[in-house]
């Protein structure tokens, strides 16, 4: 048997500032000719003129598909049909992670180039040279993983900065589970998303992630509640991006990213944002790895600084709800999972014992610090 190899992948180039999306015609014309841009129909309405006007100049035409709002396996085969259909040679995403990594599938399948244009930040998954597909109910079915990253990813901080806040704060909670999930990785030798074991590089980077995030993350959400762009705003949004993106493919990830796929598995949870549910996700690895209890009150009492949820009440479920925490649990530790990148052995009791339990300690660390109690997520069915 060989001997495990160590890697690091990244995008082919990475650009970011206030106004970038002006210069997507310039970019995209050293990688393709005829693109197809996808986009839904309420990010088209903000960012399409803009879109059509950059590449208008580079001397391209934007052809525009819809995306139908969830990476399923249905919705990639439709977008690569349409590919094939319009004869594009680049597929460029234009949206959030959902746009993203469905464009990244069927760019893959049908056999062109692909390009990332993030209009917020509150996801890693621009970067990536993998897919996370979902059943049509919304519940996560499995990863797709791409011989290559895509070639280009370009971030316009000014787009970020006018979405709701919201949605950086959900980057934040994605990003900041990436050290936590590095660090396991590297402890016990596992392999990375990037095909190898973690490189000194992949390793560094998701600290690097982390430190940037909690020197300027609340600086950055003021920021963005007033939809202004400043050298925070642009930290964290490099740090949600790209060092979030690097640090979880080429560093590893572990339990925090497990339990978000497992919460997949409560209807109750489907209304919320990816990092939201990572956030939770986070807290549960800190939990099963016995951290110090100063590391996991100073983490949760940080995150629910920047909005995100610290409790089960806050995504729909109950210590009580017995049943629904048991489902999360096996989907979190089925075979294949990243949690068993974890340095230990997890099962699915030891699972449901720890999310069970951060409902009591989110609460008592929120009332000691003098925040607010957690407010009931309703999913709107």
């Amino acid at each position: 048997m060989d001997a495990p190899v160590r890697s690091v992948i990244s995008p082919g180039r990475y650009v970011q500032g206030p106004g970038a999306i002006a210069r997507l015609g310039e970019y995209l014309s050293a990688i393709g000719r005829t693109p197809l841009v996808v986009a839904d129909d309420v990010v088209w309405g903000f960012v399409g003129h803009d879109v059509e006007a950059s590449l208008t100049r580079a001397g391209m035409t934007a052809t525009r598909e819809k995306f139908h709002g969830i990476p399923s396996a249905g919705e990639i085969d439709r977008l690569t049909a349409v590919i094939r259909d319009t004869g594009a040679d680049v597929a460029v995403a234009v949206g959030g992670g959902s746009t993203i990594d469905a464009v990244k599938a069927s760019g893959y399948l049908a056999g062109i180039r692909w390009v990332s244009v993030p209009t917020v930040a509150s996801t890693d998954a621009p970067t990536s040279a993998l897919a996370v597909v979902y059943t049509d109910e919304g519940v996560f079915e499995e990863y797709r993983f791409f011989p290559r990253n895509p070639d280009l990813v370009l971030v316009d901080s000014q787009l970020v900065a006018n979405a709701p806040a919201t949605f950086l704060a959900a980057g934040v909670g994605d990003a900041l589970a990436t050290w936590l999930e590095a660090r396991a990785t590297a402890a016990s030798g596992s392999l990375t998303m990037a095909g190898g074991t973690a490189t000194l590089t992949g390793t560094a980077l998701a600290r690097l992630s982390w430190d940037v995030l909690w020197e300027n993350a609340l600086v950055a959400m003021d920021a963005a509640r007033d939809h202004v762009v400043t050298p925070a705003l642009e930290k964290v949004i490099e740090a949600n991006t790209l060092l979030s993106g690097l640090g979880f493919e080429s560093g590893g990830l572990a339990a925090a990213h497990a339990v978000h796929n497992g919460l997949t598995a409560a209807p109750q949870t489907h209304g919320l944002a990816h990092g939201q549910k990572v956030n939770i996700g986070s807290i549960t690895q800190l939990v099963l790895e016995g951290a110090p209890s100063a590391e996991i009150v100073d983490f949760i009492e940080f995150t629910t600084r920047v909005g995100l949820p610290t409790t089960l009440t806050e995504i729909g479920l109950r210590p009580e709800d017995t049943e629904e925490i048991q489902a999360v649990a096996r989907a979190a530790t089925v075979e294949g999972e990243t949690i068993h990148s974890m340095p230990f052995t997890v099962r699915a009791e030891d699972v449901a014992a720890a999310l069970t339990s951060i409902e009591r300690l989110g609460r008592r660390v929120r009332e000691r610090a003098g925040l607010p109690e957690p407010q009931p997520y309703r999913h709107a069915h």
